[in-house]
């Protein structure tokens, strides 16, 4: 038994041993954590802290086997134990019923035998009796020798249980110590995604702002646009006003000269409006870039989101293991006082049957290797598969923007063809004008020019319809992704009221912690008046055997065919404790080379690790200098906005002193018409 224990209890050290500076290492980073959060750097160390759990994940799975394997042997010991309960009682009862059939048996033979008999036999039945009495004392006194040797065994194993249920209370309150500091550092990622949450709002607050930017720019865009059909349908009225000018004499020429020439200035406001529409075209380009920049970040926060997510589950899931462990270790303490107490009986079957447990932990073993590489297999498929639909979402959103975008190129290709078509053929109404002839061919000409203008104006409002569409596209997708940033706050909120309720489920927990070491103490008090009990038995015993030596002088034969039995399956269990012993050493063996195995996997992660914190620092280094050029891009917008504001204003007051202008010629037009009427009826008066 004490070989047994001590392997046992290096075996719960050395998975504590590998545990310790795992632990340390936790403390540390978490420590760090917290700094950096209230120093404004906790999405940096979040990441890595993260990653730095994963290492110890594979060393908790293998002390959680360990501990399992543990419990399996406690119960089978348990089970054995009172198997040998029962047998020792059977046992008993024989011993007494045979010692009753033999003390009835011998008492009836001595009445039966005469009294001469008796005389002449006393001699030799006094002689034997002394040789009896001799060797039963011998033996007497071997047994005493043997109960004294193995009291000072059960004592001496008895202290060293006491001392390994020690180090189990005082790694109780370390695991109690640590699941404080757990609760810490929860609040503390609490804090984390609270920031994450107010930045996350100022990110939309930002894009609210851009969209209401772009939707006053289309509005200016359309108001201009209304500007530059009322300056062509006035065009068109100054047309129609010079076709029955010509008609007129040659001071009416005159008049049309001075209107060709104000059509002229009107045609450069046109020109100028026109340059003012391809600036508005190429600010609304530089916005929808910038749109589309906006969607990556938003896109970017989402998969730190889901990250963040993540942690908070994983450490969920620690923290449910670390409350497991504790109730596994407050059931140990439970088991090895039980054990305590029924160490002295049942050590020699428990030898015997060390082999079937033997094979049914190795049987043990596979399966849990047969499990945990299944769970590995399933994991990783997961994993594989949600990675696959996201990179078709992504891939399927960028084929969307990219058609958006040719869409918008060749819509303001074509704007471009029909205003070059227009300027062409507003040259050749200056051709016609200049030239100045009258005949009929001009004026099929001049038809033939506006019906084009026509058709061109037409096209050119299809293309700005095809450009709303394009712009509600836009803003479809981005509702799409304001309504799945909401999704994730509400997941967000959910987490968040699931580890409220974990912590009311760990409050309960450390109450019930309390009242198992209280239940612990009520243990140790009963122990103790048990081994009094026990002590007054043994005396009890002595007593007992004291006064039962003459009567065991007839069961010596008997005995002795058992005594030979049990030395034979001493020296058998002899044997098998020593390949047991065998078997122990090659698993320890066994563990060290694992341990060194998982020692040099860590450092190589670790240093892996290492290389992907530098990554991600650059990475959000250059996502700071993207936000700043966003910024200054935002006050160029601004600023380019103001101008076109200004730019419209004056364009408001050209037109309105082109139309005063017309006004007045118009007015001119009639008197200089109604003075040679006048001139015409004085002359026929005459």
């Amino acid at each position: 038994m004490a070989s047994e224990s001590d392997s046992v209890s290096e075996k719960n050290q050395r998975p504590n041993e590998v545990l310790r500076p795992y632990k340390m290492e936790d403390l540390s980073k978490y420590s760090t954590v917290q700094s950096a959060a209230f120093k404004g750097e906790g999405d940096d160390v979040l990441g890595n802290s993260v990653v730095d759990q994963s290492i110890v994940a594979p060393p908790i799975t293998e002390y959680d086997k360990h501990l399992e394997e543990l419990n399996g042997q406690l119960k089978y010991y348990q089970k054995q134990m009172g198997e040998m309960k029962l047998h020792l009682e059977n046992v008993i009862k024989e011993n007494e019923r045979l010692h009753g059939e033999l003390k009835a048996a011998v008492e009836n033979q001595l009445e039966a035998l005469p009294l001469g008999i008796e005389m002449k036999s006393d001699i030799y039945v006094d002689d034997e009796t002394v040789k009896n009495l001799q060797e039963q004392l011998h033996l007497a006194n071997q047994e005493k020798n043997q109960a004294v040797e193995l009291w000072q065994t059960v004592s001496q194993e008895l202290n060293r249980l006491q001392k390994l249920y020690q180090e189990h209370v005082t790694e109780a309150q370390v695991y109690v110590a640590e699941s404080q500091k757990q609760k810490d550092q929860l609040s503390s990622f609490q804090q984390l995604t609270k920031q994450l949450h107010v930045t996350n709002e100022n990110i939309e607050m930002t894009n609210q702002h851009f969209l209401e930017t772009v939707t006053e720019q289309n509005v200016e865009i359309e108001r201009l646009r209304k500007q530059l059909r009322q300056t062509k349908t006035d065009l068109r009225i100054a047309s129609a006003k010079v076709e029955e000018l010509t008609k007129m004499t040659e001071e009416s020429q005159k008049q049309m000269k001075k209107k060709e020439e104000e059509a002229a200035s009107a045609q450069r406001r046109e020109d100028a409006s026109d340059r003012r529409l391809q600036q508005l075209q190429t600010s609304v380009k530089l916005l929808e870039t910038r749109l589309c920049v906006a969607i990556q970040e938003a896109n970017q926060l989402r998969a730190e989101k889901t990250h963040l997510e993540n942690q908070t589950r994983d450490l969920q899931a620690k923290y449910n293991e670390l409350e497991n462990e504790k109730y596994e270790a407050i059931l140990r303490a439970r088991n090895s006082m039980q054990l305590l107490e029924e160490a002295t009986l049942q050590k020699n079957q428990a030898l015997l049957e060390e082999k079937q447990k033997e094979e049914e932990i190795e049987k043990m073993r596979e399966t849990f290797s047969q499990v945990v590489q299944d769970a590995a297999v399933r994991t990783k498929k997961e994993i594989t598969n949600t990675r696959k639909l996201y990179n078709i979402q992504i891939s399927r959103l960028t084929e969307e923007l990219s058609a958006l975008q040719m869409e918008c190129a060749e819509k303001l290709s074509q704007t471009e063809r029909v205003m070059k078509e227009k300027k062409a053929v507003e040259e050749e109404l200056e051709k016609m004008y200049r030239e100045g002839k009258g005949s009929e061919n001009l004026y099929r000409k001049l038809e033939e020019m506006h019906q084009r203008c026509l058709v061109a104006e037409r096209s050119k409002d299809d293309l700005q319809l095809t450009l709303k569409t394009a712009e509600n596209k836009i803003k479809h997708l981005e509702i799409n992704s304001s309504e799945e940033i909401s999704r994730c706050q509400e997941m967000i909120q959910k987490l968040q009221s699931v580890l409220e309720s974990e912590r009311e489920n760990c409050g309960l927990v450390s109450e019930q912690r309390l009242k198992l070491q209280q239940e612990n103490e009520q243990l140790r008090k009963e122990m103790e008046d048990l081994r009094k009990i026990a002590l007054e038995a043994q005396k009890k015993a002595k007593l007992k055997v004291s006064t039962m030596e003459h009567e065991f002088s007839v069961k010596e034969h008997g005995f002795e065919v058992q005594l030979r039995e049990m030395e034979d399956s001493n020296r058998n269990s002899t044997v098998e404790l020593r390949r047991l012993l065998a078997t122990q050493q090659k698993a320890a063996d066994r563990w060290k080379e694992e341990t060194k195995k998982l020692t040099e996997s860590a450092e190589t992660r670790i240093s892996n690790l290492k290389s992907e914190l530098s990554r991600q620092k650059l990475h959000t280094q250059e996502l700071l200098s993207q936000l700043e050029m966003a910024n200054e891009k935002v006050a160029e917008s601004e600023k380019l906005v103001l101008e076109h504001q200004e730019k419209a204003n004056r364009l408001q007051r050209r037109l309105s002193q082109a139309e005063q202008r017309a006004a007045s010629a118009s007015q001119q037009v009639g008197r200089r018409l109604a003075v040679p009427g006048c001139q015409a009826a004085c002359m026929g008066r005459g």
